[in-house]
């Protein structure tokens, strides 16, 4: 994978503030990836940033995840929907214009296209 597309994966999350979701397509938008590439970056090298705030376009994580997600979401006081699994992703959805706004900051310093990275 693109290392450059994992760093602008990675940080795109880390601008999603707690209390507020994404859906993985969001962030494909954003990065200008799809959605199952933002899910492979996710799961692969996922873990040091706020993934349970990346859910579906249900609210929902995989299974193996849930556990661990509903704890940072009860903590951040992201609700789950009634008798489900899924996050209340239509009452938490971070603001595109806002996601785009941190984004642009925390990637300002990333070549463009077709400049090399060091990552």
């Amino acid at each position: 994978m693109d290392d450059l597309l994992v760093e602008r994966v990675l940080r795109a999350v880390e601008c999603v503030p707690a209390q507020m979701l994404v859906t993985y397509g969001d962030l494909a938008a954003l990065v200008g990836t799809g959605p199952r590439q933002v899910g492979a970056v996710m799961a692969r090298w996922g873990g040091g940033v706020s993934w349970w705030r990346v859910v579906n376009a249900r609210g929902d994580l995989p299974a193996h995840l849930l556990g661990r997600a509903r704890a940072h979401w009860v903590d951040e006081g992201v609700p789950l929907l009634p008798g489900s699994t899924r996050a209340d992703l239509a009452g938490h959805r971070m603001d595109g214009d806002r996601l785009r706004e941190a984004y642009e900051r925390a990637t300002a310093d990333l070549p463009g296209p077709g400049e090399p990275f060091e990552g």
